[in-house]
């Protein structure tokens, strides 16, 4: 049982990147207060729980009932991510672009770290390891990805206010990468499965 832990939980780690997803916190949450700060790091571990949860049950019945295949889900995440980007790479005028209330939800919780990435390793992980095992790699990752989301000021004191800025943008460079090849991979995977 520990072992298939385990390895349910390597892959879902890898997919969560909760450390690749930091930089993309920091930018969001630039500005925002300590306390909205943890309101929006507990949306975002809820909602991000919630939908791997249930995607976990449903995912294979919703994507046949809506004739969705993973290729989909992947092209529409990639491009919901790209548009977030591009906002944040040509808006000179740093604001509040995504309201803090929903901030947590989207992008945060999804698709950033309950992405199609998490949700497709998910239904691998499930075939292989089971049920249980793995339900508690989900819940585990996700948890540490709240963790280190919690802990990225600390990061910020050691970078400064400047390092913070041109992580901002590096961040955004780095989220409109993993957007298009997201809509890559899906592109592909629709290719190579409609043959």
């Amino acid at each position: 049982m520990a072992a298939n832990v385990m390895l349910a939980f390597i892959p879902i780690f890898v997919a969560v990147d909760a450390l690749g997803v930091m930089p993309i916190f920091i930018s969001l949450t630039d500005g925002i207060g300590k306390a909205e700060k943890t309101k929006i790091i507990l949306q975002s571990v809820i909602t991000a729980m919630c939908l791997s949860v249930a995607f976990v049950f449903l995912g294979k019945a919703v994507f046949k009932l809506l004739h969705i295949t993973v290729g989909d889900f992947m092209v529409a995440g990639g491009a919901l991510l790209f548009f977030i980007a591009m906002i944040d790479i040509v808006n000179p005028i740093k604001k509040r672009r995504i309201p803090v209330e929903e901030l947590g939800a989207v992008p945060l919780g999804t698709p950033l770290i309950a992405g199609p990435a998490v949700l497709t390793s998910s239904l691998m992980v499930l075939g292989t390891y089971g049920m249980v095992p793995t339900l508690i790699a989900l819940f585990t990752n996700i948890v540490l990805a709240g963790f280190i989301f919690h802990f990225s000021d600390k990061m910020i004191k050691v970078i400064g206010n400047a390092g913070a800025r041109a992580l901002s943008k590096v961040a955004s460079l780095l989220l409109a990468a993993i957007a298009v090849m997201m809509i890559r991979k899906g592109v592909f995977f629709i290719m190579t499965t409609c043959r």
